[in-house]
């Protein structure tokens, strides 16, 4: 029996990497004759850069600012011989990086993203694939344009400060670009990404977005208000307008300040990752698929990565079984899109905090559970 073992990250707990890791021990300790392979997953959000490097490549440590443009060090990796970056937007700009009391919509930057992209520009990368998911930011991206050279100038012509929020985008009055660097006219930028938001609207980044990045109902009003000012003022000064472009939405509108400066490409993240890795060379052969992430809920149903990861699975025939901490979403909907079961692994009443804690000998205990189960059945898994 050959189970492909594909799990992204538990948030706040597991990297995809030790998910994999805890799944695989479960099913060793359970005694189940079987070829694991573990491919760890992500789309785009937590867990993207281990994903792209799991099956070789470079992890580079540069300066950068984190969304309170307060100096940490992150990460980008170079694949494909140095020519592509992996850029995780997360691992600068991400929510992770703040305490549940730091989260600030109105503050929080993309500064360093935007310093991991001219990092790595630096180092010789010309293409790059820019993973959005799990930002702190809802700044239109203006953030990350200030540290790959733009100037944002109010109405007297004065620069603002480095590390614009969202809270900040109504004092632009001018975006002059004439300060990026001559490199990026011939890079290649994919924006790595499932979500298929519009920029501005009910369904915009602000709206469905700002509140998980700490914005009560005036924020969010407040934020959506700055936004538009801001693609309004590139729709007239750059001539493209991205107000209802599809996707633009992604990582508190990242996606579209991207687009408004850049040729850029938006792809699905997982299938890029799953692409990378080999997953569809490792299918034929297999007998089961074991997926996870820490919440399969709504977005899961979006395209995220155990849905991407099941979808491939069944062009071969081989079905999905996801393993997640919650499950806060019908399991008649995961069914009919492509998972053959969502097995949630807290195996007794106990807080999130707890759960957190010990989110590796909950998953570890829960594919030995699942290992029993196979082993009685064998090979006829299938």
């Amino acid at each position: 029996m050959k189970i492909l073992i594909a799990a992204g990250a538990f948030k706040q707990s597991l990297t995809a990497a030790q998910a994999c890791q805890a799944i695989e021990r479960g099913l060793r300790e359970s005694g189940l004759h079987a070829e694991t392979v573990r491919l760890p997953i992500a789309d785009g959000g937590n867990g993207t850069l281990d994903a792209f490097l799991a099956t070789g490549g470079e992890r580079v440590t540069v300066p950068a600012l984190d969304p309170l443009l307060r100096p940490i060090h992150a990460e980008y990796g170079l694949i494909d011989g140095g020519r592509t970056a992996v850029i995780e937007m997360a691992l600068a700009s991400g929510l992770e990086l703040l305490a549940a009391d730091e989260l600030d919509a109105l503050r929080a930057s993309s500064y360093g993203t935007g310093e991991l992209m001219m990092a790595a520009l630096e180092g010789g990368a010309r293409r790059f694939v820019i993973g959005l998911g799990g930002s702190a930011t809802t700044d239109g991206g203006m953030g990350c344009m200030q540290a790959l050279g733009a100037r944002l100038l109010d109405k007297d012509g004065q620069e603002l400060a480095r590390g614009i929020g969202g809270g900040g985008l109504a004092d632009i009055a001018q975006i002059d670009a004439s300060g990026l660097d001559k490199r990026w006219r011939d890079a290649q930028i994919v924006i790595a990404s499932d979500v298929d938001n519009p920029t501005l609207g009910e369904n915009g980044a602000a709206h469905i977005f700002g509140p998980q990045k700490g914005a009560d109902e005036g924020q969010v009003e407040l934020l959506e208000q700055n936004l538009r000012h801001c693609f309004t003022l590139i729709a007239e000064q750059r001539g493209v307008d991205l107000r209802q472009a599809k996707g633009g939405g992604a990582a508190g509108a990242f996606a579209a300040g991207l687009m408004a400066f850049f040729d850029c490409e938006m792809q699905s993240g997982i299938d890029l990752v799953l692409a990378h890795n080999g997953f569809r060379e490792q299918l034929p052969g297999c007998a089961l698929v074991i997926t996870g992430e820490g919440k399969l809920d709504s977005q899961t149903l979006s395209g995220k990565g155990p849905l991407g990861v099941a979808r491939l699975a069944g062009e071969y025939g081989v079905p999905t079984i996801a393993m997640c901490g919650g499950l806060a979403v019908d399991e008649a909907e995961l069914r009919a899109a492509g998972l053959a079961a969502a097995l949630p692994i807290v195996d007794a009443p106990m807080s999130l905090e707890s759960a957190l804690d010990d989110a590796d000998g909950l998953l570890q205990r829960a594919a030995r559970r699942l290992g029993y189960v196979l082993g009685l059945r064998g090979e006829e898994v299938k």
